[in-house]
């Protein structure tokens, strides 16, 4: 398919550009409709003009549709996006990018999705759809799907669709709360990914961190003992990985251990732990919930994490926590490469 894209190439020098920007717009009107031509072109970074050009184009097509409220995607449309994105990952290059990664890190699969989510917020949405995509392709009847919180995973949940009418799957989080914004704790995701998906969900109302006489009264309780059983025997975990300080702040930590993390390089956090550039566990915080340990029993655990800011952090996990997958962007792609490469 490569070989004859590049003799069309010769013969329409300007074939690859127009078509990317064509199926650029038609994946943005997909992502924020119903959408304005203005609100498009700033989107796209394009003039009016030009989207004005392209969508006439994209509509005599059948693949847009025009309304007073904006413009929204046809199912003729949605089924182009859908064919069209694998061959488009390859056209781009994203494809020897998703390669590259999986030898660096080691990992089984890699999902690269176009952008830097530290700039777009629509980046990190895409993140999502490709993680609710996989999520489908791996998901069994009756599953249990445990979530941590963060403002990835909240994306994820974003743009969850629902499962096959079979698949009563259960939603649970990985994890107590830390005290952040209520849309990007883990119980609020997982109630907003079950409704999307047509599921069922179960809450664990505990603080994280907490203090070792708490956590020893905490988890006797018969109501946090039947959630903790769900959460352990999960089929399917779904997490992000955090910046090492950044979360150190989210989690109010005291000055002194702050000052240790900086001291002993600490660059990731996920499931309580924090890590430093090596992998090597420099801190753990005491969580009511997924441990990395309880990882490695887990049939999948895929990974969510993006943006060039993120690059050092998701390097520092994988080399020592439990991944099936990683779902990243192509600036933390690249930048992961340049690192590597040092």
């Amino acid at each position: 398919m490569k070989e004859i894209f590049d003799l069309q190439k010769k013969l329409i020098p300007d074939l690859l550009e127009v078509m990317q920007t064509r199926f650029s717009l038609l994946r943005t009107v997909n992502l924020y409709q119903p959408i304005g031509r203005r609100g498009l072109a700033e989107s796209s970074q394009l003039t009016e003009r030009q989207v004005r050009s392209e969508i006439d184009l994209l509509y005599e097509q059948g693949l847009l549709e025009v309304t007073t409220k904006g413009m929204l995607v046809t199912e003729q449309g949605e089924k182009v996006l859908e064919q069209l994105n694998q061959f488009m990952s390859e056209i781009m290059g994203l494809t020897v990018l998703e390669n590259r990664i999986k030898e660096t890190l080691q990992v089984e699969n890699v999902i690269v999705v176009p952008g830097n989510s530290d700039d777009a917020e629509w980046v990190k949405q895409e993140m999502g759809k490709a993680c609710v995509s996989y999520l489908k392709k791996i998901i069994s009847p009756n599953a249990t799907i445990a979530v941590t919180g963060g403002t990835t995973m909240a994306s994820v949940a974003s743009v969850m669709t629902p499962f096959e009418l079979e698949n009563n799957c259960l939603f649970v989080p990985a994890r107590g709360g830390i005290g952040e914004k209520m849309e990007n704790q883990a119980n609020t995701i997982v109630a907003q990914m079950s409704r999307k998906a047509q599921g069922d969900y179960r809450l664990l109302y505990v603080p994280d961190p907490i203090s070792d006489s708490s956590y020893q009264n905490i988890i006797q309780e018969p109501s946090i003992i039947e959630v903790l059983q769900l959460i352990k025997n999960a089929d399917i975990v779904l997490h992000g990985i955090g910046d090492a300080l950044t979360m150190a702040e989210r989690r109010k930590t005291p000055h002194e251990l702050r000052e240790k993390l900086v001291e002993e390089n600490a660059v990731s956090e996920a499931f309580g732990y924090y890590f430093d550039q090596q992998g090597n566990v420099v801190h753990k915080v005491r969580t009511v919930g997924l441990q990395l340990e309880d990882l490695e029993s887990m049939k999948h655990v895929v990974t969510v994490a993006g943006g060039k800011s993120k690059a050092k952090a998701i390097e520092s996990y994988f080399k020592h926590g439990t991944s099936n997958v990683l779902i990243t962007d192509e600036a933390a792609a690249e930048q992961i490469l340049r690192d590597t490469s040092l």
